[in-house]
């Protein structure tokens, strides 16, 4: 099954409010009005793309290491993830799709890392419970989402509804200006341009991992 395919599935089982998840039309209603603001807005369009010089980064991993995106780089390409949280069940089915297709990404000697405002400790999380190889790198008060044009701040009625789903982004990222990053995925060739991208303001909508594998091809077969 696609990811999209297992995606689409646990959508439809969750806004019809079937056990184990029982939520009520009326939190469903304003997810949507959400997401079809933030498609309106134009926020995607506005982010970084293929073709835009990738903004160059320097983050922690779970265990605490510097992981830097131009030693990345000198090894070979970069595929990037922007992840929203170990609460983010549509982020989870992501990272283990992702995981599934790294010996793939590793035959062309890209690396693969995960960029998330959440703490460490909640990386951790995430890595364990999703058996991940690849580290989920913690973006500090979401500076490096920022810099990609992914930053977002929640509006408030969406940050009413987080609080009462006990859904506590200042807790979870330590930070308390409730903002998250739209979902997004990179493919960073060695010169430090964008490959690829693909930024959707419906969380619920992610691209395969399989279209990595075309775009390191090229680049592989470009630097032959």
């Amino acid at each position: 099954m696609s990811l999209q395919a297992r995606l689409d599935a646990f959508k439809a089982d969750f806004e019809a409010g079937k056990p184990p998840y029982n939520v009520p039309r009326t939190v469903i209603d304003i997810v949507h009005r959400a997401t079809a603001e933030l498609i309106a807005s134009g926020a995607a369009q506005r982010a970084r793309k293929a073709g835009d010089v990738s903004p160059a980064f320097a983050l922690r991993d779970p265990d605490g290491n510097i992981v830097s995106s131009v030693d990345l780089l000198k090894r070979g390409p970069l595929v990037l993830s922007f992840y929203r949280g170990v609460w983010c069940p549509y982020c989870n089915m992501e990272l283990q799709a992702l995981e599934a297709a790294k010996p793939e990404f590793d035959k062309y000697g890209a690396s693969l890392v995960a960029i998330s405002p959440q703490t460490a400790p909640n990386s951790r999380k995430s890595v364990r419970q999703n058996r991940l190889s690849f580290p989920i790198l913690s973006d500090v008060k979401g500076q490096v989402g920022d810099a990609f044009g992914l930053r977002l701040h929640l509006p408030d009625y969406l940050v009413e509804l987080y609080k009462q789903l006990k859904n506590d982004l200042p807790t979870f990222n330590d930070d308390p200006s409730w903002t998250l990053p739209m979902p997004a995925r990179y493919v960073i060739g060695q010169d430090g341009l964008i490959l690829y991208s693909e930024v959707n303001p419906d969380y619920t909508r992610r691209p395969e991992p399989e279209d990595m594998i075309a775009v390191l091809q090229q680049a592989a077969a470009v630097k032959a």
